[in-house]
């Protein structure tokens, strides 16, 4: 397994592998209104070029990706093939993107996986645009 920062060019395969992911795991916790809040956004030129995409591959397969903004104290996204969960390849994901403190909004499929990588929550479960989420922290 190898992780890297994503170059600009890998990143329409990087959104497609989040949307599949998210469609398999993610959508079916949502509203119409929250799946297509998610599209729009990866599908936004301005919050797309806002992240810093790192990506775990498989040969030369791309299997994972998490994206984070404000200066690497947020995680945007974060999404491992279906076929390569359950590996370690997502906390490797972490483990080199990862600082001192960082946030997430956490899906509720993801809130315990979050856990397990050491953050906490700071607050109840909240819906926004139709997207749940559960704030919490890594410090």
């Amino acid at each position: 397994m190898r992780i890297r920062k994503l170059n600009r060019e890998e990143i329409p395969t990087a959104l497609d592998l989040a949307w599949q992911v998210f469609l398999e795991f993610e959508a079916p916790d949502y509203t119409e209104e929250g799946v297509h809040e998610f599209y729009g956004s990866i599908h936004s030129k301005s919050y797309v070029q806002a992240l810093c995409f790192y990506g775990a591959f498989q040969n030369q397969h791309l299997v994972g990706v998490l994206a984070t903004r404000n200066e690497g104290k947020h995680i945007a996204l974060f999404f491992v093939d279906k076929r390569y969960q359950r590996q370690g390849i997502g906390r490797q994901l972490f483990e080199t993107a990862k600082e001192d403190f960082m946030t997430v909004n956490a899906s509720p499929y993801a809130v315990e996986i979050y856990r397990k990588l050491g953050f906490s929550t700071t607050d109840t479960e909240h819906t926004l645009n139709g997207l749940r989420f559960t704030p919490m922290v890594y410090r």
